[in-house]
């Protein structure tokens, strides 16, 4: 099968976390166009098993093709913790998942060996991070922190407030008796609350954004497999956004944190894909 290269990469997440990779991916891949679909109805990810996580995950898929995409990005720690490892069987394009690359960079960051990480329920208890790190250093320890409450909360828009800070100093005095000196932020969402979580951590502690690293790794995959877009194609629309539930909701907070105005997000019935 041929891929056509100026085909849009299909990015998706539970929610709104997903717009952090989609950021990074508009800020290192200008040339890219992109489809973003966030699983609104369904969120949080975090708290379902891998059964429920893996249908919902294959639903979305189907519906990115349909859109003619021709890589995929799962912007969510959760579904690539779960899903990931099923769906690339199923798949005849690329699709580059969020752990791998903030397990690599946290790996080379480190110098005591001590490593954190915060995430969903169901990314923590996979131990996704943990295999990932150990297989490419086994002295490494890691230590793993679920803060389901943090997603609730960005999605909430509660970025700044004193009871989001509350709940973070209670989720991670645990990490900080740990001794570690570099912390994944293991879940989409959280980058959004990188300088709380850097503050509350201490200057001593180097905060990996697997966002920023993953797409790196897009970066990366679609210059080796010849499909890196030269962005002849002047497209009125090269950012494209759906979700399950909430659009307008959805479109104001995407344009609170992505570097322009996200005007029109659709509503689609994910159910039927």
């Amino acid at each position: 099968m041929k891929i056509d290269k100026q085909a849009p990469i299909g990015v998706f997440d539970s929610g709104v976390g997903g717009l952090t990779v989609a950021r990074e991916i508009m800020r290192n891949l200008p040339n890219e166009k992109i489809v973003y679909f966030g699983d609104t109805a369904r969120v949080p990810y975090g708290t379902k098993s891998k059964a429920t996580v893996l249908r919902y995950s294959r639903q979305i898929v189907r519906f990115l093709r349909t859109q003619e995409v021709k890589a995929i990005v799962v912007a969510c720690n959760t579904a690539t913790a779960l899903a990931l490892d099923d769906i690339e069987k199923e798949l005849d394009i690329p699709i580059v998942g969020v752990v791998r690359p903030g397990a690599r960079v946290a790996v080379e960051t480190t110098r005591n060996k001590r490593i954190g990480v915060i995430g969903t329920e169901a990314t923590i208890n996979s131990h996704i991070y943990r295999t990932y790190i150990q297989n490419m250093d086994p002295e490494v320890s890691v230590f793993g922190k679920p803060c389901p409450l943090f997603v609730s909360l960005v999605e909430e828009g509660w970025i700044k407030d004193p009871i989001t800070e509350a709940v973070a100093r209670r989720y991670l005095a645990e990490l900080q008796e740990k001794d570690i000196d570099t912390l994944i932020l293991g879940c989409t969402h959280y980058p959004l609350l990188r300088s709380m979580v850097g503050r509350i951590m201490g200057e001593g502690v180097t905060l990996v954004n697997p966002a920023y690293e993953t797409a790196q790794a897009l970066k990366r995959l679609l210059r080796e497999q010849g499909l890196t877009s030269d962005g002849t194609e002047d497209e009125e629309f090269p950012y494209r956004f759906f979700v399950s539930d909430a659009a307008e909701k959805f479109s104001r907070f995407a344009t609170s944190i992505l570097p322009y105005n996200v005007e029109r997000t659709q509503q689609i019935d994910i159910e039927k894909y």
